[in-house]
């Protein structure tokens, strides 16, 4: 837990991907809050910061957490009808 909270730049990938369990959240928190405006962070999802929320669960937790990832961040949002795979001609699932 330590280094996450040291580290200069944290790149937390596919956020949000699987909703958060109670203890993961409390714990993101201590991460978030020991981070905030003294480290940078990067997150990376694939949702809209409109639903994060509901995907971390416990309101009070949600508040305290998205209130210290939202405010003074910049958002740069990718949007496309073809994933990159598709687009690069990288092989993967048939969908």
């Amino acid at each position: 837990m330590s280094q996450y909270k040291k580290i200069s730049l944290l790149i937390i990938d596919e956020w949000l991907l699987v909703p958060l369990a109670e203890t993961e959240a409390r714990d993101l928190l201590e991460i978030i809050e020991a981070r905030h405006k003294k480290a940078s962070t990067i997150l990376s999802s694939q949702f809209a910061p409109a639903g994060w929320h509901t995907k971390i669960g416990e309101d009070t937790l949600a508040d305290a957490i998205l209130d210290r990832i939202v405010h003074d961040s910049y958002t740069i949002v990718i949007d496309g009808k073809d994933s990159m795979r598709n687009r690069k001609g990288i092989p993967g699932e048939e969908r």
